[in-house]
């Protein structure tokens, strides 16, 4: 009788899971997602412009031993090991990967969430898309300095739409100054217009009123992060202050050995990675591998997940690559212009490349180790630099 492997959620981390997984011939994998067709999530501010679908059938990102179901789970019950779904059917796992991913959160501003509209969900987007379809003189106002809101604002300034961004803060905190400078003009080509210390104070039906007393006029899209599903703590597992499933280091549920968590809803030791593609895919991975252990009797990895850097997206022709080190701190390095944005498209293309890659071949993404990153680091130094006295490098 086959091992009952059931992925919760079809993001980048859900996917990557499922078709690790699905290598597995003594396995049968499940798939529950809320939609029938996988979403680029990297892509909603693209589709909020109408510049993209960020769509793709199940059957070109996952593997043909992957059976789909379209519902939402509302219960984890552990002790019988079975999902009880919205459509009133339930799912019997014997392992089970959480993968359910994240949404936008209000962050307490009032009436945010009655008449925002948000980026964070393909319904979302296109809600976004159809109200800027039925008024398209109404001015834009994006609240969120980070990656989500500075690319919704540059994608909807290139289609001729006036756009605010607020940023209620840094614009770009995560990028080094050199990168917020080019960050900053390229917005300013655009047209967009920058406030960086105001703070959303109020949204209403077609207005934002800031912290300083002002009244900026026209649609307010929140883009300011996520939160996650409570269907971790719903069901009586451990999570984290935010409601993220706690984990150890091997992405095992501290609570039960059976439930294997990856993506954004998910703290491994308490110390969730940063909500991203470039954490998710590794991670759905990573979970895979664990499943994989448990199911052969061996010790799991723990994580050791490597980070690139942030590329975030200006307009259709252009972005701003900020490398960073393998933790995830910024460095000096950063692209900018065109070059960024032949090298944000690549990338971004890239990551259904590679889940379609594991769909074929389940088990042959590899994972770079944050130990291979840095002796490539080292290895490229000695090429370009005379060897240091050994001191130095003991030091």
């Amino acid at each position: 009788m086959s091992t009952q492997v059931l992925v919760l959620g079809g993001g980048y981390a859900g996917v990557m899971a499922a078709n690790r997984l699905s290598g597995r011939d003594d396995a049968a994998v499940t798939l529950v997602n809320p939609r029938p067709r996988f979403v680029e999530r990297v892509r909603l501010h693209q589709v909020a412009a109408g510049t993209h679908g960020a769509l793709h059938d199940y059957a070109e990102v996952l593997g043909e031993r992957v059976r789909v179901v379209v519902d939402e789970a509302t219960r984890i019950d552990t002790a019988h090991r079975k999902v009880v779904l919205a459509g009133g059917t339930d799912l019997l796992y014997d392992h089970l990967v959480y993968a359910v991913g994240s949404h936008a959160s209000d962050a307490g501003v009032p009436g945010a969430a009655e008449h925002a509209l948000a980026v964070s969900t393909f319904e979302a987007a296109t809600r976004l898309r159809t109200a800027l379809d039925a008024t398209p003189r109404v001015p834009v106002v994006v609240v969120g300095g980070g990656p989500t809101g500075i690319e919704t604002a540059a994608e909807l300034a290139e289609t001729g739409r006036t756009v605010t961004l607020v940023c209620g803060g840094v614009l770009a905190p995560y990028v080094r100054p050199h990168a917020q400078r080019a960050i900053a003009r390229r917005l300013a080509r655009l047209g967009v217009t920058v406030l960086e210390r105001p703070r959303a104070a109020e949204v209403r039906a077609r207005s934002l009123l800031l912290d300083d007393g002002r009244t900026l006029d026209g649609f307010t899209v929140w883009a300011t992060g996520f939160a996650v599903s409570d269907l971790a703590r719903r069901s009586g597992l451990t999570t984290d202050a935010a409601g993220r499933l706690l984990t150890d280091e091997t992405l095992t549920s501290v609570d039960d050995d059976r439930v294997v968590g990856a993506g954004d809803a998910v703290a491994p030791s308490g110390v969730p990675q940063r909500a991203s593609c470039q954490a998710a895919v590794p991670l759905g991975a990573r979970a895979a591998d664990t499943v994989l252990a448990h199911l052969d009797g061996r010790v799991p990895e723990p994580v050791d997940n490597v980070f690139f850097g942030q590329c975030i997206a200006l307009g259709r022709r252009a972005a701003t690559f900020q490398a960073s080190r393998p933790d995830d701190t910024a460095v000096a390095l950063q692209v900018s212009g065109r070059a960024g944005g032949l090298l944000k498209e690549g990338v971004t293309r890239q990551i259904v490349e590679g889940l379609t890659r594991e769909a074929r071949r389940p088990g042959s993404t590899r994972l770079p180790s944050s130990a291979s990153a840095r002796a490539r680091t080292l290895a490229r130094a000695d090429r370009v630099t005379p060897p240091l006295p050994q001191a130095r490098v003991d030091a």
